[in-house]
């Protein structure tokens, strides 16, 4: 998310304190075809959730969702380490206070060392779920333990319950390591934004699919809605990465 897009979001939700309606909407191709499950009620993790984190912790780390304002401090702290531009806080509030259930930590003892912090809503083009992972941060020190590819299979797993379509990101085009992390979890390129980052650099926009467009099976490409795959296909992926990322 480039620093122009996170100046937007403080408006809407510094508008929103003063009681204007919640923001419609957000922001459409390539691979990996396991549909959703049906959708269920926002904020409250499933227990396959829970046991999915309790099946990634690691030793001394341990994946637990996003309770209240008092894990905000810990996200913020670890996220503005590596970040290549600054948000404020209304910007994590955005996200977090209205996709609370879309934000994972793993923890070492009291300690926050990886967070990621996801949306999902409709996408007004194309009348489509589309989910979007917003910030990914892991401690350095612990980078190689695979921790942020857990955070973003938590994300995707309750993006999938929750009815999305697609997922997408963008990442610098030099992070190399979020490139990769992405790739290994079927994400793949969809477009180069030149210049996206007030540094200069350029971004790649990811995307994931949890439904591959209809035409998709025919050769037709991946512009139309989102179908459900035939019987007894495979799934497919492949793809590219996300601001913090780790190596796989």
């Amino acid at each position: 998310m480039s620093s122009q897009e996170a100046q937007a979001v403080n408006g809407k939700d510094q508008g929103r304190q003063n009681g204007d309606a919640p923001p419609a909407a957000d922001s459409c191709q390539a691979a990996a075809c396991e549909a959703a499950g049906a959708p269920q009620a926002a904020g409250v993790p499933t227990p396959t959730s829970q046991e999915a984190m309790s099946a990634l912790s690691d030793g001394d780390v341990r994946f637990v969702p996003y309770t209240n304002e008092n894990d905000m401090p810990g996200i913020v702290e670890l996220i503005e380490k590596d970040l290549s531009e600054p948000y404020s806080v209304f910007t994590y509030r955005y996200f977090i206070n209205n996709w609370p259930d879309l934000c994972f930590l793993t923890m070492q003892a009291e300690r926050c060392v990886g967070a990621i912090v996801c949306k999902l809503d409709v996408h007004r083009c194309r009348n489509t779920h589309r989910g979007y992972i917003a910030m990914l941060a892991v401690d350095k020190e612990l980078r190689g333990r695979r921790i942020g590819s857990k955070l973003v299979q938590l994300c995707l797993d309750r993006m999938r319950a929750l009815g999305a379509d697609e997922c997408v990101l963008e990442t610098e085009v030099t992070n190399e390591g979020a490139l990769a992390l992405y790739r290994s979890m079927g994400f793949v390129k969809e477009k180069r934004l030149h210049k996206y980052y007030l540094n200069g650099n350029d971004a790649y926009r990811l995307k994931f699919l949890f439904k591959l467009p209809e035409g998709f099976y025919e050769g037709l490409g991946c512009l139309g809605p989102p179908a459900e795959p035939p019987r007894n296909s495979s799934a497919a992926g492949g793809g590219e990465g996300g601001e913090g990322g780790e190596e796989a």
